[in-house]
């Protein structure tokens, strides 16, 4: 299976966008896949239901840090090598949706709004535009990675 056919998978089965992105990355990188799901957990639906960046895009730029990211007695270059696939990533994100934010991605609906929730949930938003932000952000890290792969 494909990382993204099983982030979807994870989303389905009632993960965040977040843990669901950053779980197929972590768990090929040696964390286990519960260390993966706790760490992500907190971003989802743009870091705690705040709407802020797309939980799916914060898995991802974990994901990148998580290979790229500057460690211990890693030269200084490294911070700055992540920093740049970072944008890299922000930049494609962007182009394909327009913006990284959450609330932007649900139609500036607010999901702890009862009547914005319930119309979200009506238009299965859910369902269809943030599995189809899993998606891309899985797919867009993918290209990232194998570009570095290339270097």
């Amino acid at each position: 299976m494909e990382r993204a056919d099983k982030a979807i998978v994870y989303f389905r089965n009632k993960f965040n966008c977040s843990q669901s992105v950053f779980t197929v990355f972590g768990t090929g990188c040696g964390l286990s896949e519960e260390t993966c799901l706790k760490t992500a957990c907190a971003f989802g639906a743009g870091m705690a239901r705040q709407q802020l960046t797309c939980g799916a895009v914060t898995g991802a730029l974990m994901a990148i840090g998580l290979k790229y990211g500057k460690a211990m007695g890693d030269p200084d270059e490294y911070k700055q090598r992540t920093y740049e696939k970072t944008l890299e990533f922000f930049a494609e994100f962007k182009k394909k949706h327009g913006t990284v934010t959450c609330r932007e991605l649900l139609k500036g609906l607010d999901i702890n709004d009862p009547d914005d929730h319930r119309r979200i949930t009506e238009l299965g938003l859910f369902d269809t535009l943030c599995e189809e932000y899993v998606r891309d952000a899985v797919i867009i890290a993918e290209k990232i990675f194998s570009e570095k792969d290339k270097e």
